[in-house]
């Protein structure tokens, strides 16, 4: 092929665009909403859509916890190091700090206040999935709460929150 057609080929390509030059509109047409004085305004549309997810992160290395954390006292064993009690159906998301595993329904939630709350799972969800931490969809109110909000893990498992409870020092 002769290089002389090789380089001149894109340029042949260009100029149907040089042609399709757009005629001038005639300002005086019939019928132009910019011409009637009496026609009411076009209007345009626009949705905007906003969507915000905050991300939980796991703690930078989990702790083991012992089973005992969340066993009742079992007789011949000590009291339970921590015991759990009720604090609400809600928690501020902006207060978590940090997410762990703990059990097999259960979510360790570290607070930004140094407190120690447990999430426990609907049925058939698995903690261990959320290994990784968790992202929640921001609501208005900015918490998150039981049997309204669901969680998800980066893995792409969705589970509902079906309680919390606060972890307080007990009798050693």
């Amino acid at each position: 092929m002769n290089p002389a057609i090789q380089l001149l080929a894109p340029l042949a390509l260009l100029l149907p665009a040089f042609a399709a030059v757009e005629a001038p509109r005639d300002p005086v047409r019939q019928g132009d909403p910019v011409t009637t004085p009496l026609a009411a305004p076009v209007a345009e549309q626009v949705n905007i859509e906003q969507r915000i997810t905050i991300r939980i992160n796991p703690r930078p290395a989990p702790m083991p916890m012992d089973p005992t954390f969340f066993a009742e006292g079992i007789e011949g064993t000590r009291e339970p190091r921590f015991i759990e009690r009720k604090i609400g159906k809600c928690l501020p998301v902006g207060a978590i700090k940090g997410v762990q595993p703990v059990a097999a329904d259960r979510l360790l939630l570290i607070m930004r206040d140094e407190r120690l709350v447990t999430a426990e799972l609907q049925k058939g969800c698995e903690a261990r999935q959320f290994y990784s931490g968790f992202i929640v969809k921001r609501n208005a109110d900015g918490q998150v709460c039981i049997s309204r909000d669901q969680i998800l893990s980066r893995s792409g498992a969705s589970c509902q929150i079906t309680g919390f409870r606060l972890l307080v020092p007990g009798s050693p």
